[in-house]
């Protein structure tokens, strides 16, 4: 069996991304269009966006991608790291990649003083099996205001 490989997302991955992060929308049941495409890419390929990307790669294929930002936590004093997106193409999952994306980005945030969090969907089942192997479901409860 393959084993997975994380590594930053790089400008060759283009085609590969947009094809994986469209895949998410249609999972959220949202349409990304071209600009929101274009401009997501372009704020992971800047170095000062605030927002960075790994991908998961199995056989030399990307099959997972995450989204991840850091800023500073009020309640410790240190950095939080926040997940946005992860999504692994339905063919590798089960594969560890989730869990190696995951991972990677705890291993990013480990000793910088705050947690790295991230929501899901409450029906997103198969998502929250993984969740609960890896961190530990807490009690805060979302809210959002739509614009």
């Amino acid at each position: 069996m393959a084993d997975t490989t994380v590594r930053a997302v790089e400008p060759a991955d283009a085609a590969r991304w947009r094809e994986l992060f469209t895949a998410y929308g249609v999972f959220y049941e949202t349409e990304f269009g071209d600009e929101v495409l274009d401009s997501v890419w372009e704020q992971l390929l800047a170095d000062d966006s605030g927002i960075d990307a790994l991908v998961a790669e199995r056989d030399g294929q990307v099959v997972g991608i995450a989204h991840y930002r850091s800023h500073p936590d009020t309640f410790s004093g240190g950095r939080d790291w926040f997940l946005d997106d992860l999504f692994v193409d339905p063919a590798a999952r089960g594969t560890g990649a989730g869990r190696a994306l995951i991972e990677a980005i705890a291993e990013l945030s480990a000793g910088t003083g705050g947690s790295l969090r991230w929501i899901t969907a409450d029906d997103n089942l198969t998502a929250q099996a993984l969740y609960e192997k890896v961190a530990t479901r807490t009690r805060w409860v979302m809210y959002e205001t739509r614009r």
